[in-house]
């Protein structure tokens, strides 16, 4: 039997408000998070990722109360990442309803994090999200949102990740977020053949084609979608119907 693929929203997260640019920048409010994720879960969505954009405390309370009522209502998994700088962190996040929690920056400052939630939580809550930017043919990972390049490189970062205890990847490529353009698809074969668990490719999801793309030439076990659905331009049950027709195996609404 061929392996599901998931087709996962993304919900990024200010100020109570989901918000969407293009490469991190030039963000504009797309509507109510708990709102719009019962409104994906019910056309389709496998997943929901609710990421904490904002840096301050309070807002990060926000979202915590925010992802306890949405999860109250939803009944496919969610992430919640953003913000997520120690194991108290994590905790909180599980406590408050999220199936899985998402470790960027904190991961690269200090990376047994990892390992300790891995530990504590177990490692199918632990996902390693990795922003990449290419350059000069190296696909360069940023941290802080986008903002602090580090010396560490996508694939080889990925790895080590899973070494200490991540049990996926969220792999976005900072070059392609918002542009609508397609995946990076170097970038996300170059992680998927680098590790042995799950990568969700992130950054860049245009028309269907592309979410085929990433699976069939990136190697993604899932892939992220935003800005696509939260302006209208498809649907989650219409890209899985095109997945579907392209031979992959997706779950499907039941009309």
């Amino acid at each position: 039997m061929s392996l599901t693929r998931r087709v996962i929203v993304c919900l990024d997260v200010r100020a109570g408000r989901v918000v969407k640019g293009v490469r991190f920048t030039g963000l504009r409010d797309v509507g109510d998070p708990a709102e719009l994720a019962a409104r994906y879960e019910a056309d389709g969505a496998d997943e929901i990722v609710f990421l904490d954009i904002s840096a301050t405390p309070d807002e990060r309370s926000t979202l915590l109360d925010m992802a306890r009522r949405t999860a109250e209502r939803l009944f496919i998994p969610l992430t919640l990442g953003g913000g997520i700088r120690t194991l108290e962190d994590v905790g909180r996040a599980l406590r408050a309803g999220a199936d899985k929690v998402s470790i960027n920056s904190a991961g690269v400052r200090r990376p047994a994090i990892f390992t300790e939630a891995a530990r504590r939580f177990g490692t199918q809550c632990v996902v390693a999200s990795i922003d990449a930017r290419l350059e000069a043919g190296r696909h360069q990972v940023y941290t802080s949102g986008g903002s602090q390049r580090t010396d560490l490189e996508a694939a080889s970062w990925a790895r080590e990740c899973v070494a200490r205890g991540a049990g996926e990847i969220l792999l976005t490529s900072i070059d392609r977020d918002g542009a609508r353009s397609g995946y990076d698809l170097a970038l996300t074969r170059a992680v998927s053949d680098a590790v042995t668990v799950p990568v969700i490719a992130s950054g860049g999801a245009g028309t269907a084609a592309d979410l085929c793309a990433a699976v069939a030439r990136g190697g993604a076990d899932a892939v992220l979608v935003a800005g696509v659905l939260h302006d209208g331009v498809t649907t989650v049950t219409d890209l899985k119907r095109a997945m579907r027709d392209a031979g992959m195996s997706v779950r499907m609404v039941a009309a």
